[in-house]
């Protein structure tokens, strides 16, 4: 039987109120997951130039 692929899935947690990203899970934040890695650096680029901060 062959063997399935693992899917990787990217995980950011966001704090809007704070302009916080993190890439572990933080208080008040809203997890995101991504299952493409394109999407997840579109993402990760869009709040960098928002000037989010970064944990």
């Amino acid at each position: 039987m062959p063997r399935r692929k693992k899917q990787t899935i990217w995980r950011i947690w966001v704090d809007t109120q704070q302009q916080i990203i993190s890439f572990h899970e933080i208080p008040n934040a809203r997890l995101l997951e991504f299952f493409n890695y394109e999407l997840f650096q579109s993402c990760i680029d869009r709040y960098t130039a928002q000037r989010y901060r970064y944990q």
